[in-house]
């Protein structure tokens, strides 16, 4: 019976790739005693990463499910590759993480007195000193969410795991949100705020840890970046507002931020200045993108328009 499913989706990054592949090798070694399996959806890649996943594929000693998912949408890959797993726990990491040796066993460990349904992340360290300092998660202690919480930044994607009954309970990844969807990003935060919304605790764990490649050393790609954030959680308060009592409570907090914002000199990204006001314009357009799709298109999806 297998223990844990490793997801991991791809789209044109075969030469990271490779080292997320290799991480998985030395961690699946390192815990040999755990049921594993790992799969893998090519989200339409048009690089070499199919000819690397077959050569990988071939010569671990653990099953290996390869998903093509050519519609390109990190939701829509997720979701392809979620239909496949078969472990209790199901953990997902992204192309550009490596898993550190003691991932698995560690990961084993912190499910193996989990009774019910769980949804726990873990810690995200920078991968390349060069790269500027977000989409990590540094903190060295266990937490876990407030329900009433708005759960944006928490836990992320990079390094999420999840007993596999989550998914009855919660249900798919929403495909109109994540890289390469009409709302960019904000897919992990929807599936996490719906986990809350049924009671499900959210967790963050530090002991089972990847390092993040992300490659942004200039401050413009920081900033579009941090903006697509921004404009996801605004087309999330969008989608919940009308029936979800805990999009007023988030709202109320960003307004009390912004307030606090505009009195001080703190800059949590020097770069960006009033950081909680910019934040707050971009989820402002981002609830009003929404708002208009669902007035063109009530009940549909969006149509995604970028790839990540």
């Amino acid at each position: 019976m297998t223990e844990i499913s490793l997801l991991v989706c791809t789209r044109n990054r075969g030469v990271s790739l490779s080292r997320t592949l290799d991480s998985i090798t030395r961690a699946a070694r390192a815990a040999a005693h755990i049921a594993l399996e790992v799969v893998i959806v090519d989200n339409g890649s048009t690089d070499d990463t199919a000819d690397r996943l077959e050569v990988w594929a071939g010569t671990q000693q653990f099953p290996v499910v390869c998903v093509a998912e050519p519609r390109a949408g990190l939701s829509r890959a997720r979701n392809a590759g979620l239909a496949r797993v078969q472990g209790r726990i199901v953990a997902m990491t992204d192309d550009d993480c490596v898993l550190h040796t003691g991932y698995l066993a560690a990961l084993a460990e912190r499910f193996a007195a989990v009774d019910r349904l769980a949804v726990i992340g873990g810690r995200i360290l920078p991968g390349d000193p060069a790269d500027l300092p977000v989409t990590i998660k540094l903190e060295d202690h266990p937490m876990t969410a407030p329900r009433g919480a708005f759960p944006g930044g928490f836990v992320m994607g990079a390094n999420l795991a999840f007993t596999r009954d989550v998914l009855t309970a919660v249900g798919p990844f929403d495909e109109r949100f994540g890289g390469g969807a009409r709302f960019v990003s904000a897919e992990d935060t929807d599936f996490l705020f719906r986990a809350l919304g049924r009671g499900i605790s959210v967790d963050y764990d530090p002991s089972f840890v990847v390092d993040h490649h992300h490659g942004r050393r200039r401050p413009a790609d920081v900033v579009a970046l941090l903006a697509g954030y921004g404009f996801g959680d605004g087309a999330l308060y969008a989608k919940h507002i009308l029936t979800d009592r805990r999009i007023l409570a988030a709202i109320r907090e960003d307004l009390r931020l912004m307030l606090a914002d505009v009195r001080t000199s703190a800059r949590p990204f020097p770069y960006i200045r009033h950081f909680h006001v910019f934040r707050a314009r971009q989820k402002l357009q981002g609830f009003a993108a929404y708002a208009l799709a669902s007035l063109r298109r009530p009940g549909r999806g969006t149509t995604p328009v970028s790839a990540r």
